[in-house]
Order: structure tokens, then sequence, then C-alpha cells
């Protein structure tokens, strides 16, 4: 198994090895140490593009930068109803295409300034900008305008009724403050000291961020909404998922956020009394991707994969549950399509496929793949039926399923290469499109409109150019959708899984670990730790409470 390690050093030695000064501090104080493989080096709304749209980033932006306002308990992503307030303390309709929002006059940035309708503007109108953000931009292409009415008032125009107006107005970008950056070249944003030292107005101030190992924040005392209980927080850095876990059994760190396997971790950290599992339905699917283009020339189909047949007869060869259950046990299921767990498009939809390795043989004999040298490999023409799985080296869950899956497919006589990439490098890869198939996973918005992301022509994350008219058409109506748009969003995955641009492979619940001092504890399936500032801290000597 491949693991991180440390030059001139060694991971138990450093699990073991006396807390650094800045831990010792944080377990004498009210804080908490998340032990967290994704660093943060650009954790500003606007800016999380491309490989930059991180879980590091977002979990430290969450802290920082508050939203108009967020989800509620439901999770439902339609109408006006289910939503909290928290920049604006309140929403009013104006009609099917206008709403405005009454921000809380109590609002500050950490430097003081008051937060201002000026702020949300600016941040609109730089999040509607295709050339700065695409990402954005396409999520925001149906708000045709942002304006300010007096300094707490701000009007949202729709080009069109449909159901998620309010969501798109709140859930996909945080405001910027305007008189720290409104003068600053809007592409020249990411080189400014902000980036380096960011102003929030959120629970938590930044504090400092040591590169390769940890990002420390203190809370606001002023907060508006309530000084956060817990006054500082460090999110820790270790790329290995069995490091993670080892500083959090060692006592070295307090959270974390997915339990790795194999399976006896979770009873490891069930025999801890100090710690305790709390389950969440995860907004991740896990993939295999497979590149619609030839890696080596975009403007040429792959040579493999660009056989819908071939695809088909992949994902016919594995076992997915089999692959679910030895991995995550009951704590994961397989998807129908690009459904994870949270987007309530999933209740109804077919059982996926089960395996069937002759109709995969079948497939494939009838394309003309055959084992022509005797060497256990298919090929046709020449060329072998051989293909790379690119993976990051931070998922025991992707590893060990890439290591079945390629097992599974050896036996139908395809050769399937694993190559295990620093993170940094892998998104690099992904991003541009140098890979045959890549063992991706996605952290899914609650909304269903997110999968254009990813399975539309021009999708922000269609890194594998996979491209159906049909599937694109279906999602439009189904976005566009002011009822029950139910059965469209199913035809949606149904099309998806018929072209099979990817094999679907897991959808977990993620199992977190939290040290029992905290009580209140409640994760979001949204986002990890986005409701960190209303955790408490227990009394010593006291039992925590029970997470929910």
């Amino acid at each position: 198994m491949a693991r991180t390690t440390w030059p001139g050093t060694c991971l138990a030695a450093i699990v073991l090895a006396v807390p650094p000064a800045w831990a010792q501090q944080a377990a004498a104080q009210a804080s908490i140490v998340i032990v967290t493989g994704q660093e943060a080096t650009v954790p500003i709304p606007t800016l999380m593009e491309g490989p930059l749209a991180s879980t590091g980033n977002s979990d430290i932006a969450d802290q920082l930068f508050l939203r108009l306002a967020e989800l509620g308990p439901t999770m439902m992503t339609a109408g006006d109803r289910a939503f909290q307030p928290l920049l604006a303390r309140s929403w009013t309709r104006r009609d099917s295409v206008t709403l405005a929002f009454h921000l809380d006059p109590r609002a500050r940035w950490h430097d003081g300034a008051p937060v201002t309708a000026a702020d949300v503007v600016f941040t609109f109108e730089r999040a509607r900008n295709p050339r700065l953000c695409p990402r954005l931009a396409e999520l925001l292409r149906r708000i045709t305008s942002v304006t300010a009415e007096g300094q707490h008032e701000v009007v949202f125009r729709f080009s069109q009724p449909y159901a998620e107006q309010l969501y798109d107005a709140v859930f996909h970008v945080a405001p910027l403050p305007v008189h720290l950056l409104g003068r600053t070249p809007p592409d020249s944003l990411a080189s400014t000291p902000f980036v380096q030292a960011p102003v929030g107005d959120g629970p938590y101030r930044w504090v400092r961020r040591l590169p390769g190992e940890y990002i420390e924040l203190a809370a606001d005392p002023g907060f508006f909404l309530g000084a956060p209980a817990i006054r500082r927080v460090f999110f820790r850095l270790a790329t290995d998922p069995d490091a993670r876990l080892n500083l959090l059994l060692a006592g070295q760190a307090d959270a974390m956020d997915n339990i790795p396997p194999p399976r006896t971790n979770v009873a490891r950290v069930r025999a801890d009394s100090d710690l305790r599992v709390v389950t969440v339905p995860s907004p991740t699917i896990g993939f295999l991707l497979f590149n619609q283009r030839d890696p080596r020339a975009h403007d040429r189909p792959h040579p493999i994969l660009g056989d819908i047949a071939v695809r088909r007869a992949i994902g016919l060869a594995l076992d997915r549950r089999l692959m679910v259950r030895a991995t995550l046990g009951d704590a994961g299921e397989v998807p129908y399509g690009p459904a994870s767990p949270i987007l309530w498009i999933r209740h109804g939809t077919p059982r996926p496929l089960g395996p069937n390795a002759a109709e995969a043989r079948r497939l494939l004999a009838a394309r003309g793949w055959a084992d022509h040298d005797g060497d256990g490999v298919l090929d046709r023409n020449g060329l072998p039926l051989a293909l790379t799985l690119t993976l990051p080296n931070t998922s025991a869950i992707r590893r060990q399923m890439a290591l079945q899956a390629q097992e599974q497919l050896r036996q139908i006589g395809v050769r399937l290469d694993l190559e295990l990439l620093e993170i940094s490098t892998w998104n690099e890869r992904r991003t541009a499109g140098r890979f045959d198939v890549d063992f991706s996973a996605s952290s899914q918005d609650p909304s269903p409109t997110g999968l254009t992301q990813g399975w539309s022509c021009d999708g922000g994350t269609n890194v594998a150019r996979y491209c159906d008219p049909a599937v694109d058409s279906l999602l439009e109506s189904a976005a566009r959708a002011t009822d029950d748009a139910g059965a469209v969003w199913h035809a949606v995955l149904t099309r998806i899984e018929d072209d099979a641009p990817a094999v679907f492979m897991y959808a977990p619940s993620y199992l977190y670990a939290v040290n029992r001092r905290f009580t209140n504890v409640r994760i979001r399936p949204e986002s990890s730790w986005l409701a960190l500032r209303e955790w408490t801290v227990a009394v010593p000597g006291r039992a925590g409470a029970t997470g929910h």
C-alpha cells in the first residue's frame, strides 16, 4: 500500500512524537484540531475554480465568509421557505423573477467595516463574469442582474421563473469586501495580499497558514450571530489517510472527516473512549471516468474508449456491489448515475446493473477484440486493450477499489495499469484531460442542477469531454421546471447510464470521528464543518453529548 513519507523519518515517529507547540496550545484551550487531506491554498469565493474548486479551499472559506442564507434541515433546494437567514435576515418575492434580500445591519467584516449591498453586487459581478469565473458564471447564468437599493437591500432578477432561484442566489458564492478589493483589477485578485490573509465576515478570522502543515483560525468575538464557543480552529494537513487516522488515535487531532478503510478502522475509533463516530449522508460519488478524447490529441476520439461498447463492457465486468461491501461495509451503496446520497432525485431510480462478465466478453468480441498473441490481454489490429487508471494518493477508498477493479478486468482480458499520483499532479493532469480512465470523486451541490457541470457538453468540470445533446436538452428541461421535475431528472440519469461515460462505483455515507469533549455536534452533508460555529465544548470531567 502506497504511503506518504517524509525524508529522514517515518510515519510512526511523527505520530508518536511530542505534539508541536501549537497543537499543545490547542489542547489547552477551547480549540479543535481537524486533520484533513487537502490543503487550502486559495480559500476565496470566486477564485475557487478548476483545480482550486477543492474541499480544502471550501472548508476554510466556509469559516471565513458567510452566504446570504443557508439550506435548512430538509436540504430542500426548491422554493423560498426552506432556507435559514445568514447575512440576509429576510427576503421577499416581488414577482416570479425578482427576489429582494434585506441584509442584517449588524454584519461586519473582520476589519470592522459594515457588510453592505455593494459587497454583494461587487461579488456577483465577478462571479457572473465567464472570463473570471467560468464555473460560477455557468451556475449563475439565469441571474440577469444584481443591484443595490440603499445600503442593506439587494435585488436579484432572473431570466425566467424556476424553482431554485433563491438557491442560486445564496448557495454558490459568498460576498467579498468591496472596500478592500474594489480597486483591484478583476483578473489580479489571485495575486493580492488578500489571498494570503483573507478578511471575511464569518464566524472565524484568519490567523495564519504554515504551508504543508496547518491553517489556524480564531473565533470572531464580535460575530453578529453569536461568538463561537470553539475559540481556535486548526486544520492540520496529512495527505495520507492512515496518517490522519493515526494522528486522531494518538490524541494529536480532535476530528477527521472520513474514517478510511479497511472497516476495522471504524472499530478502532469506536474502541477509543475519547472518540465517537458520527454518520453523515455524503454529497460524494466515486466513479471511473472514461476520457472521450485521445489524451495525446484532443481533436481525436479516444482510440479505445471512444467506443461505447468497450465502455459498457468495462462496466459489466465489475462487481461494484462486492467492491462496496468489501471497502465500505454498510456505509455505502452503488449509485444509479451521478447522483450522490444528498440528491433527492436518487429516490425512485432503477437498481444499478449487476456484473455480467459473459455479456462483457460478448460485447468486446463483437467489436473485434481477441487475444491474438496469447498474452492474456485482448487486442485488435495490433492495439492491446490496455488502459491506465489514474487516482490520487489521498483516497484509501479509491486505492482499494482500484486494485479490485484491476483484478476483475484482468479476468475478461482488459489490462488496467494503476498510476497513484500526488494530489496536485493528479488535479493538474485530470484538468488537462491527460488520462485514459480517472478514478474521480465528485462532491456535489445539494441541487441536481449541479449535474450540468460534469455531464453537459460545456460543463465546467467536464474534463473527459463527454457530450450528448440529448442529455443537455433533458438537463435544461429539468432545471426550468417549476413543478415536480422528478420524471425528467430520472430521464437524465437513465440517459447518462446508457451512454456509459463512466462507471459509477460508490456512494458512501461518511463516518466522521469527533472527540467527545465537543457537544452540540452537527455535521452538515453539503459541507463538513459549516456548522462548527454552533458546536460547544463540554465542561472538563463531564461526558460529552452524543452528536447527531
